[in-house]
Parts: structure tokens; sequence; C-alpha cells
């Protein structure tokens, strides 16, 4: 590390003979005034949405369409929670048949019920709570499970 450390600093100190820090400053800096100029125009991202819905959190594939300001504040937001309550969303209970441990055998009286919901909805859902981003589509998302008292 300390070899990295010494050729890194040989290598920076004939460099600086040939490149002005000033320029390198001034360099910086018109990077980020490009980079912020950058940022108003609208881009078209995919974003994983974290949803909790009657307790459980599921992530939402999104892909979603904003300006580039709003789209960099959601990125350092992203670790938020949207809570959704079922009553808003259409949904469906389906009943999935359980596998024996064989693998080939589906045993007719072993059958687990979920809930799934329905795409167009989860999406009318988060389009709501995200008013400055445009949500284009929802990707597939698991079904929830449905809890047992």
């Amino acid at each position: 590390m300390k070899r990295l450390y010494a050729l890194l600093k040989t290598w920076v100190q004939k460099l600086r003979k040939y490149i002005s820090p000033v320029f390198m400053a001034l360099l910086a800096v018109s990077f980020t005034l490009w980079y912020i100029s950058k940022l108003n125009y609208t881009y078209t991202t995919d974003f994983n949405i974290k949803v909790k819905v009657e307790g459980q959190r599921i992530v939402v594939p999104c892909v979603v369409e904003g300006k580039g300001t709003n789209l960099f504040g959601y990125g350092f937001y992203a670790s938020r929670r949207v809570n959704i309550p079922l009553s808003e969303l259409n949904h469906e209970i389906v009943a999935i048949p359980i596998t024996s441990k064989g693998g080939d055998k589906v045993d007719s009286l072993n059958t687990e019920y979920k809930i799934r919901i329905s795409p167009i909805s989860m999406q009318d859902a988060i389009s709501v709570r995200f008013s400055d981003l445009k949500i284009v589509s929802v990707g597939d998302f698991p079904d929830l499970e449905i809890e047992k008292k």
C-alpha cells in the first residue's frame, strides 16, 4: 500500500510539471456546472420502489420518467418505504397448489392462498405518492401472503 501511495505521489509531481493546478481547478468547476445543467433534462430510468402493503414489505421494480433534479433527489431517498393500504388496490385471492417434496406430485388438498395485486392499480397507487415523477410501468412483484389468525 505504501508503494502504491509513493508511486501515485511521484506521478502527481511529474504531472504537475505539465498541467497547471489552476487548470485542474477550472476543469473541476466546469464539469460541476455541466453536470448541473444536464439535471434540467427529462430522463427515464429504472427504480426499485419499496412498498409496504398490509404490513408486508415488497420491492416493486418501476420505470420512472422525470426531470434529472427530481430523479437525483429520489435516488438519495430511495430507502423510504411507501405505505399503501390494500383497500386502494385491486386484488384477488388466488389458490396456489403446493407441490410435494419430491417435486413432481401436486397434492390438490394442499393449497396455499395468496393475494395477487393488479399491476395497474399498483402503478396508480405509486404514481399518486410520487407526484413529480411519472411512473411509466411497473414490473413483476410477488404475491402477498395471507395472514393466518
